[in-house]
This record gives C-alpha cells, sequence and structure tokens, in this order.
C-alpha cells in the first residue's frame, strides 16, 4: 500500500478512534477521506482484510468486555502452551536478550546501533538494530521523524548511531510480511535485544505471551507477575516505555472496563493494530 492510501486509511480510523462508540456508517467514514463509499470500502477492505462495519465491531466496548471475559486466562494459557521466555509471535519465532546489568551501566558504550526509516503498513516505521538483534522499532506520529528518532536513540546515549537501510530492511521485511508469503522451512528466528530496568523486561517478555489477537488488561499483566492489588499503574508506565512496537505487543492490553486506553504512537494506530490482527 503506498503511503497515500495509508495516510487516507489512518485519517479514517482516526475518526473512528474518536466515533467508534457512535458506530458511524460507512458514508460517514469515507466523507472524512473525500472518498465516494465503493472505492473507500475497498481501500479499508484491502488493507484491512475485513470491511469498516464489521472492523468497528472488533472495536466495540461490548466486544471487548467479551474478549477479556472469554481470555481471563489467556496469560495463564500461553504459558501452558511453552510461550514463557522465548516465544512465538505473528508465525515468527523470537527469542529476547536483555543487557547484562554491567553494560546497562555502562549506557551501551561501544555499541553500535544501524538505523532507517522503513515505509510499511502502519505507516513509516523506525528500525534500530545491533548485531546482537533489533533494539528498536517506532512509528512516525505528529511529533516528526527528528523528535522521533530523538526519543529512540536517546536510550543509547553512549551508543555510536549509523543510518544504513540495507541493514535495518530484513528487519523490516521479517517482522512485516504476511505469514502467507512466509516458507516456513526457510523461517527465521526474530532476535532482540532491549534495554530496560528488570522489571520492564518482566513486563515486555509477558506482553509476549499474550496470544495474536487476544485482549488483557494492565490488571491481568500485574497478576502474572504476582504484583501486589494496586499495580496496574506500574505495569501500565513500563508498558509505555515499550522500546520495540508491535513485536512487543503493548498494542493487546487494554483498560479492565473494557475501554482501549492510550498508545504510545496514537490510538488511531492501536486501532489499526488491533483491526489488522482481527482480520487474519
Amino acid at each position: 500500500m503506498t503511503q497515500n492510501s495509508y495516510d487516507k486509511v489512518a485519517q479514517a480510523l482516526e475518526f473512528i478512534a474518536d466515533h467508534w462508540d457512535e458506530q458511524p456508517e460507512l458514508l460517514e467514514i469515507a466523507k472524512q477521506v473525500r472518498m465516494n463509499e465503493f472505492n473507500f470500502q475497498k481501500l479499508f477492505s484491502e488493507w484491512v482484510g475485513i470491511s469498516p462495519k464489521k472492523f468497528i465491531s472488533v472495536l466495540t466496548l461490548e466486544h471487548a468486555k467479551r474478549s477479556l471475559a472469554d481470555n481471563e486466562s489467556v496469560l495463564g494459557a500461553a504459558l501452558d502452551s511453552g510461550l514463557s521466555g522465548p516465544s512465538r509471535l505473528h508465525d515468527l519465532f523470537v527469542s529476547v536478550e536483555a543487557m547484562t546489568p554491567g553494560e546497562y551501566k555502562q549506557q551501551a558504550k561501544g555499541l553500535k546501533i544501524r538505523y532507517a526509516w522503513h515505509q510499511g503498513v502502519f505507516g513509516e516505521t523506525l528500525i534500530l538494530a545491533t548485531d546482537r538483534g533489533l533494539c528498536g522499532l517506532a512509528f512516525l506520529d505528529d511529533r516528526g521523524k527528528q523528535e522521533c528518532f530523538a526519543d529512540m536513540s536517546r536510550r543509547w546515549p553512549m551508543a555510536q548511531l549509523i543510518e544504513d537501510f540495507d541493514y535495518t530492511y530484513p528487519y523490516m521485511k521479517q517482522i512485516f510480511q504476511h505469514p502467507d508469503q512466509v516458507d516456513p522451512s526457510k523461517r527465521t528466528k526474530l532476535k532482540l535485544f532491549i534495554k530496560g530496568s528488570e522489571f520492564q523486561v518482566k513486563v515486555w517478555q509477558a506482553l509476549m505471551e499474550i496470544p495474536k489477537g487476544q485482549l488483557v488488561t494492565y490488571g491481568d499483566i500485574a497478576k502474572k507477575l504476582e504484583m501486589k492489588t494496586g499495580a496496574a499503574r506500574a505495569v501500565g508506565t513500563a508498558i509505555g516505555s515499550n522500546p520495540v512496537g508491535w513485536v512487543i505487543p503493548c498494542h493487546r492490553v487494554i483498560r479492565n472496563t473494557g475501554y482501549l486506553g492510550g498508545y504510545r504512537w496514537g490510538l488511531p494506530r492501536k486501532l489499526a493494530m488491533m483491526g489488522y490482527e482481527a482480520a487474519s
């Protein structure tokens, strides 16, 4: 999909994010992006795999509540399925390596990080990678490229940052390639190299145990980590610091009321991710 097409879809998603509880009709949404109903439905369905009407139904409050009720023990089920530690995500095999306390203290001194912006299914995407694996994935938002990059790079204050499209492109392709286009015999492991406190890393690993297309609450994560009652706020802060969007699926966490909550790279993009997974 071209950037212009994504911009149209993103604009529609922004409208849906503000009005999904009103169940807007197709014509109303199409007008927001200055398209006729037929062309808009075709564009939207090609992107997400389902119609705008079905997409909105996936995002309703009642649907979210039912999903939470159905998946009350979803993390427990994931663990029973062997998804603890190195886990599977989107038909990708993912292994996680966190910085050691000593490396953390050194603030990535001597580490080389290669980065580049790429066009992706969720808009322009920033990839950062080292020889030990993917260390950052972010999306362009209203702050602009310079500030988005600064936000990610300041996590590694002593690292050497090198712009390198060719080095980061294979990560982009592997992460966002549709499962139907992947030959299982040629599937390779996606390596993550992440920097965070011990608590943050535990939260991020818990996120990776949420099955694709499922939803859990901040409280579910706190319970899984055997934290005290009221720890959901601390979990939310750790989730907001997620350095690898989409791969570490913080978009699968919502409030215990069923409301969607916020998202670091914008609620419309969170809606897009939820709808994309629901369709597949």
